[in-house]
């Protein structure tokens, strides 16, 4: 069992009495936090779904990517107040468990955050593939599980050592990006200016705008990781002041990084033309320069399975999180006393992520990510108000949100829902 209270700091303390549970070590600084926070958001969304998001929005894709920016930024707000209150593995579930009291609802919440990483993991997974049959002639489930082997014994290595190899995969995917930058604005600066009107829909265009909507949900799965900070948070040397740090970095960067490429893949190729590509990054890039698909598709098989491994790390933290709070059996709870990871728990995610990359599609995955991750963004929103709504006086110490993010995340969580049912029953 785990217990949260606080320290004579006004700094959240964590107390464990479970049998065969050890404390994970603090050893991430706000390098670590912030490379493992861009690795698990640019690497899904924007190597994988920029041609999916093309196919459905044309050249309003990129507005597709504000909006969803929009509504994470939101709700970034209520994870960086709640999770320098409770620093913890399985964060989602504290939060739930803390404001309604509940913990079968806590432990509910931190099996839908697995699932939905589990399935993210398994869409990454299903994208490499594609990337790495560039250079590697192989059947496609050879290739996924091979991937997912592989990952899965990095992400068993220690938090730093994992985070750290992670990190550096980081540095190369971004750079993959902004070298797509780079080629556009030296082979086509003007156009990238002149065809911005193209960009916005007309007001009176309801299709376009529904549409827009629309790809927004699949856009949201392009920055899921952001929020995966916080199950990291209690391996972090100082949390009160990493985290917040952490979040928006990540989602300040993202958020400009995909609104620049994904216009930059409009205006370069037709968006029909993207969709139909098993690597659309690689193709931009080779229609930009005249350079072979090898180029690219080097990086994006780096990014792809640097998303990969952070989602592993995560799941393990959570399933650990869970199991230590008593809500999952304490196998899942011990911590491997050479590497200070939760192995075993971090071998249930991977073989998860093996099972759902080698039997669903591509997009049927990213979309039920975006839907089990809204859902969790709205019990957290929720979450936070009735709290702040408790509470005589909030504790020293702690980022505090305005009173309105809250609402506001949970109007646009549900919002994004709503439209995803409305046109998902459509005809």
């Amino acid at each position: 069992m785990q217990d949260v209270g606080i320290d004579a700091n006004q700094q959240p303390a964590i107390r464990r009495v479970s049998p065969g549970s050890t404390k994970l070590i603090r050893s991430l600084t706000l390098t670590h936090a912030v490379l493992y926070g861009l690795g698990v958001t640019i690497g899904a969304g924007i190597y994988v779904l920029v041609g999916a998001s093309a196919a459905r929005s044309g050249m309003h894709a990129p507005l597709a990517f504000l909006a969803a920016a929009v509504v994470m930024g939101l709700t970034a707000g209520t994870f960086a107040e709640l999770g320098t209150r409770l620093p913890v593995a399985a964060s989602e579930a504290a939060y739930v468990q803390a404001a309604f009291h509940r913990k079968w609802l806590g432990g509910a919440t931190g099996l839908l955050v697995v699932a939905a990483a589990t399935i993210s993991g398994a869409t990454i997974t299903v994208g490499s593939a594609g990337y790495i049959g560039v250079f590697l002639p192989l059947p496609s489930a050879w290739i996924v599980a091979g991937v997912v082997l592989a990952m899965g014994a990095i992400a068993c290595l220690s938090a730093v050592q994992s985070i750290s190899f992670a990190g550096l995969m980081t540095v190369v995917e971004i750079g993959g990006l902004i070298l797509i930058i780079g080629a556009a604005g030296l082979f086509q600066g003007d156009a990238l200016v002149s065809r911005l009107p193209e960009l916005w829909a007309p007001m009176t265009d309801v299709t376009a705008w529904t549409g827009i909507a629309q790809t927004a949900l699949l856009a949201v799965f392009a920055f899921i990781g952001f929020e995966h900070l916080v199950n990291i948070s209690e391996e972090m040397k100082n949390p009160s002041r990493t985290l917040p740090w952490a979040l928006f970095i990540t989602l300040g960067v993202t958020a400009l990084l995909y609104f620049a490429v994904v216009w930059i893949a409009v205006v370069a190729m037709p968006p029909a033309e993207l969709a139909r590509s098993s690597a659309p990054l690689a193709l931009v890039f080779q229609r930009l320069t005249g350079l072979p698909l090898s180029v690219l598709s080097a990086i994006a098989v780096v990014a792809t399975l640097n998303g990969i491994i952070v989602h592993m790390i995560m799941i393990g933290r959570v399933l650990y999180g869970l199991a230590d709070r008593g809500s999952l059996p304490s196998l899942l709870a011990r911590v491997n006393a050479k590497s200070g990871a939760p192995v075993v728990a971090t071998l249930f995610g991977v073989g998860a992520i093996l099972i759902l990359a080698l039997g669903i599609p591509l997009t049927g995955l990213a979309e039920w990510t975006s839907r089990l991750t809204l859902g969790v963004f709205a019990l957290v929103n929720l979450a936070l108000l009735r709290i702040k709504a408790s509470e005589p006086k909030p504790p020293a110490g702690v980022f505090l949100a305005p009173a309105w993010v809250p609402v506001a995340g949970l109007f646009t969580s549900v919002a994004l829902l709503l439209i995803d049912l409305v046109g998902w029953r459509a005809p």
